[in-house]
Parts: C-alpha cells; structure tokens; sequence
C-alpha cells in the first residue's frame, strides 16, 4: 500500500493518484533494497544447505524487517482473480436467459396461427366477418353458408369486378347518409324489401326498381313501382319531354299533355271548340294518384318555372329555385332544360335507361348516386 503523504489515505501501489484528496503519490523505491540485502545475507552463511534455509529465512525475516513492503505480494495476486472473476459469473448466466427467452418465445406464433382463419371477409366490402355472422357487419351483404376457410381463396376472383356500383343516398344537404352496393348479379332488384338504407322509406314500393349490367353500363328500369324512379337531369342540357311525361322540380309533380286535334266521335261527330293558337299543350300538376290540380298552357315561345321569377310560380315551395327550369318549343317538339337550380330538376322514367356513373336517382323520398 502506499500512504498520501497529503491526506494520509492508503492506496494501492499500482495507483498514480490518491483516492482521496487526487494528490500525486510518491513512487518507493522499497523493494530494490529487499531484493539486495536478503541474497547475500542468506546465501553467504552455509554454502552446504543453501535449499533448506533460504526458503524459511525470507519468510521470517520479510515480515519484521519491511513493515511496508510485505502488502505488496499479498495485493499483487487479488488484481489478478479479480479480472478473471469477473468474467465467468457473467458468461455462465448469459446463456441461461437465452435459452429461457427463446423457450417463451416459441410457443407466441403458435396461439397467433389460428385466429387467422376465424374471420371470412365479405364479397362485396371485404369487410372481416365472424363464422357465425349471417350478414356483413359493414354493408349487410347475406353472407354465404361456405366455410370461412374456403371462401378465403374464392373472394379473391370476386375482387377484381369490386369495383362495382355503389348507389349512396344522399341527404337534403348533400352529405352521404349511407350505401348500397350492388351485387354482382346481372340482375338486381331494389325496394324496401331489400332492407339496408331503403327499409325505412315508405315512399318506395317493396320491389320499385331493377338495375342489369350490361357490359360495363348499368341499366335502370321501373318495376311497376307507385311513385316511380326519376333522373336528375344535367344542367343546362334540354331533353324532350313526350305526351304524358313527368317531371319534378321541388315537392311538385308535374305531367305534360301537348294539344292534338280531337278525334270524331264514334258515330261520326266532330267536336267543336275555339282554336288554340299559339299554344302547343299544357302542364298539370298531380296531387294525387288520378287528381290533378292547376293545369296551365305552354304557348309556342316557351315559359319559365321557378319561386320568385317566371311564367309559373310555386312561393310556397322553399326546395323550387327562384328561377329553376325551362319549357322550350324547338323543331316541333318540347324540351325541358334545368337553370342550374340548387336541388335540381327530375324526369320520371317511362322504359329502360341506361344510366352513368354520377347520376342522381330519385326514388320514394331518397336521392341516390350512382358511382364506382
């Protein structure tokens, strides 16, 4: 050991610095004079027997003689173990951890296997669907009987036509109040016996609608409904309106009926009455299943509907623009054309139309767009 000399604290030999106070130690020059003096005294006395003696007269005498000295073989050797202790505890316990995390670690993937193959995703939103589940619990699709496992691989081909037609109703603001897509059948029918987002309208007939693919077209089609199925039409772009066609603008349901010559009665009389000229037929409104109300004449240079300005006025009706549509006589017939009206002009469907993606469909109370 070696003693500061500044703050008395004992420090190894082998340290530069004391512990204590960080003071320089002084390097002793004790054993040079120890490992002198002892060869010569020892040796020198029997020449006969220097084995037997030697090795006990240094024992003795180191003890007594250098007080300071003899700390240095006993601290030498615990340096040495020290180090080496240190690294077999910690070789020895690396192993036993490793093997007990890769123990635990095993079995993790194995509970995880299978859970996958407990949901079945649906045919038309691929939304995961328990076993037991009957219908989607995203879109309402009736779910097929077939095992989940087995339907895993077939819902693969069905995904490629996914993107199929969705009609989304629409609410009175013009946010999305719902969808339906349409199954992949060539032929769909919709009413309020389809359930989903057309259950709650009484307005709609329990089969009102079909719609058949064509190709990549899509073809709509009243079934007979009571209310019927109406198109939006696109702004500013007229459509010819024919004997007894129908249109909407707001709550008012309006017919058409040009004026023709009446025909002779069956025995021959011919009706008499005064010339309508410069009129080419009247429109009506319906309030009821065979009534209808106020009629009034379209004459030859055509007439404006709207609330606030126009030949024809509805200021009870807040869903009518101000100025919303047109009657047109053009090439001897007459056209229908929306103004840019804020909830647009509708003209019921009399046969099969084919419809686009981003019409507007009116059916019962609901509106409906078509999209992908």
């Amino acid at each position: 050991m070696i003693t500061c000399q500044k703050c008395a604290k004992e420090n190894q030999e082998h340290y530069k610095f004391c512990l204590g106070c960080g003071a320089e130690l002084p390097r002793d020059p004790a054993p040079r004079p120890f490992t002198a003096n002892t060869p010569p005294h020892g040796v020198a006395a029997q020449p006969p027997a220097p084995v037997y003696q030697p090795p006990p007269q240094p024992a003795y005498q180191a003890p007594p003689q250098p007080a300071y000295q003899p700390p240095q073989p006993v601290y030498q050797p615990p340096p040495q173990p020290a180090y080496q202790a240190v690294p077999q505890p910690t070789y020895q316990p690396q192993p036993v951890p490793n093997y007990a995390a890769a123990a635990y670690a095993a079995p993790a993937p194995a509970p995880a296997a299978p859970a996958a193959p407990a949901l079945s995703p649906c045919p038309q939103c691929a939304h995961p669907n328990g076993p037991n589940n009957l219908f989607c619990g995203s879109c309402g699709f009736r779910l097929t009987k077939s095992p989940s496992r087995s339907s895993l691989p077939v819902a693969a081909p069905p995904a490629a036509p996914a993107p199929g037609f969705v009609l989304t109703a629409l609410r009175a603001d013009g946010s999305e109040a719902g969808s339906f897509t349409l199954p992949t059948e060539p032929q769909v029918f919709i009413g309020r016996e389809t359930g989903h987002i057309f259950a709650s309208d009484s307005y709609l007939s329990p089969r009102h609608a079909s719609f058949t693919r064509a190709g990549s077209s899509l073809i709509v089609r009243d079934e007979g409904s009571l209310n019927g199925v109406y198109r939006k039409l696109a702004r500013d772009t007229p459509i010819g309106l024919r004997h007894g066609d129908v249109f909407r603008i707001g709550q008012e349901i309006i017919r058409f009926e040009p004026i023709q010559d009446e025909p002779p009665s069956p025995d021959g009389v011919e009706r008499l009455g005064s010339p309508a000229k410069g009129y080419v037929g009247r429109i009506s409104l319906i309030i009821g299943r065979q009534t209808t109300g106020n009629s009034f004449p379209v004459p030859e240079v055509g007439m404006h509907l709207g609330r606030e300005r126009g030949d024809v006025l509805f200021p009870e009706d807040g869903y009518v623009s101000g100025l919303h549509c047109r009657l047109a006589w053009e090439n001897g017939a007459l056209s229908l054309t929306d103004l840019g009206s804020s909830n647009g002009t509708f003209v019921r469907l009399r046969e099969e139309t084919e419809v686009q993606v981003g019409d507007v469909l009116l059916m019962g109370q609901q509106l409906f767009r078509l999209s992908l």
